[in-house]
C-alpha cells in the first residue's frame, strides 16, 4: 500500500493537472469569445481629440478595426501649421506679417480658391481679408483691441478679397496692412482633409466632425444615413439641446450662428459675425444658418456668408445656387422661432418635439 507521503504526492500531481487543464480550457474559451465578438462587431471605430481651439471626433466603419487617430492627429498638426493665426510661424501668420508668401503646403492654395468663389457668389459677404476687423472687435488671437479712437473706415481700406492676388505658387497683398483670417472656413477645410485621408485608406462609411462642422459618407453601423443634430439657437441652451435633426447623404454640413460667440460691451451684445461692407457686427433676425454642400469647406463659407447677409438675402442666395441646401432658424418677432429649408433638404429634415 502507498504511504501517506506517496498519497499526498499523487494527490498534488492530480490537483496540478486539473488546475492546468482548467486554465487552458478557460484560456481557449476566452479566446473564442473574443474572436466571436470581433467577428460579430460591425468594425466601428470612434475617437476624438482637440484641434483649432475646439474638439474633433471621428466615427468610421472598417473590417480591420484599425484606429487611425495618430495619423489624423499628425495631419491636423500640419494643417494648423499652414492656416492657424494662433501659431506665430504658420504659413498664414508669415503672410500676414509680410507682403507675399510662397506656398509650401497644399492647404493655403485650396482655401484661397474656395474663398474666391464664395466671395464672388455672395457679393463679398464672405471675405477672409476681414482679419483686421475681426481682431479689432476682439475675436482674433490678441483679444479685444477696439478703442474709442479706432477708425473703422480706415481699417476697411485693407479689406477686400479682390485686393489679394495669388496663383498656384504664391499669394501677395496689393495693399499694406491686409490680414487673412480663415477661421470662418478652416474647420470645414480640416474636415475635408480628414475625409480625403479616409477615402485614400479605402474607408467608405464615416462621419467626421470638427467644432460642429461635418462630412458624412455612406452609412452608419445600422445601415442608415448618418444623422446629426442642429442646436437650439439660444444662448442659454446646452450642446445637447437640439432643435432639429438632418440625415446626411454624402455631404458636408456647417452651421454658423451668433447666439454663443459674442460679448457684451456697454450693454451692447457684440457678435463675432462682422459685415465686411460696414466693418461692424451684424444685427438682424437670422439666428442660425446651416448649409449642406458637396464638401464641408464650401458649406462652412456659405454658412458664414448667410449670417452676414441676413434672412432675406440668404433665402435669395439659396434660390440662385444649386450647389447648396440650407436650413435657417430666425427670430419670428413673437418670442419664438421661424424656419426656412430648401425644398430638396426637407425629406432629410426632422424636428425635435418640445
Amino acid at each position: 500500500m502507498a504511504s501517506n507521503a506517496q498519497k499526498n504526492t499523487i494527490y498534488s500531481l492530480v490537483l496540478l493537472v486539473l488546475v492546468v487543464s482548467v486554465y487552458f480550457w478557460r484560456s481557449k474559451t476566452s479566446s473564442q469569445e473574443t474572436e466571436i465578438l470581433e467577428i460579430s462587431s460591425p468594425g466601428k471605430v470612434t475617437f476624438s481629440g482637440q484641434t483649432m481651439g475646439t474638439t474633433y471626433s471621428l466615427t468610421y466603419l472598417t473590417e480591420s478595426g484599425k484606429n487611425l487617430q495618430s495619423s489624423v492627429d499628425s495631419l491636423l498638426v500640419v494643417f494648423n501649421n499652414s492656416l492657424s493665426t494662433y501659431i506665430p510661424d504658420s504659413e498664414i501668420s508669415q503672410f500676414n506679417s509680410a507682403d507675399s508668401l510662397l506656398f509650401k503646403l497644399p492647404y493655403l492654395p485650396q482655401v484661397l480658391n474656395a474663398s474666391k468663389k464664395v466671395f464672388q457668389n455672395t457679393n463679398g459677404a464672405f471675405d477672409p481679408t476681414i482679419g483686421p476687423l475681426v481682431n479689432v472687435w476682439g475675436f482674433g488671437p490678441g483679444g479685444p483691441e477696439l478703442k474709442d479712437s479706432t477708425d473703422i473706415s480706415l481699417l476697411l481700406d485693407a479689406v477686400g478679397f479682390d485686393k489679394i492676388q495669388f496663383d498656384e505658387k504664391l499669394v501677395r497683398k496689393t495693399k499694406p496692412g491686409m490680414y487673412l483670417d480663415f477661421s470662418a472656413i478652416a474647420k470645414g477645410q480640416g474636415v475635408d482633409a480628414i475625409a480625403d485621408f479616409l477615402n485614400k485608406k479605402g474607408i467608405e462609411n464615416y462621419l467626421v466632425e470638427i467644432g460642429g462642422e461635418l462630412v458624412a459618407k455612406g452609412v452608419n453601423e445600422k445601415g442608415e444615413l448618418w444623422k446629426v443634430g442642429i442646436n437650439r439657437p439660444d444662448e442659454s441652451a446646452n450642446a445637447s439641446d437640439l432643435y432639429s435633426i438632418i440625415a446626411l447623404e454624402d455631404r458636408g454640413m456647417a452651421t454658423s450662428g451668433n447666439y454663443r460667440n459674442y460679448y457684451v460691451r456697454d450693454s451692447v451684445k457684440i457678435s463675432h459675425t462682422i459685415n465686411p461692407a460696414t466693418g461692424y457686427p451684424v444685427n438682424h433676425s437670422l439666428l442660425s444658418a446651416t448649409v449642406l454642400a458637396k464638401d464641408c469647406m464650401t458649406a462652412d463659407a456659405y454658412a458664414t456668408a448667410m449670417m452676414v447677409m441676413g434672412l432675406d438675402r440668404a433665402i435669395q442666395l439659396d434660390s440662385t445656387l444649386s450647389e447648396i441646401e440650407v436650413f435657417l432658424i430666425y427670430d419670428d418677432g413673437k418670442g419664438g422661432y421661424g424656419t426656412f429649408a430648401s425644398e430638396t433638404l426637407k425629406p432629410f429634415l426632422s424636428f425635435i418635439q418640445e
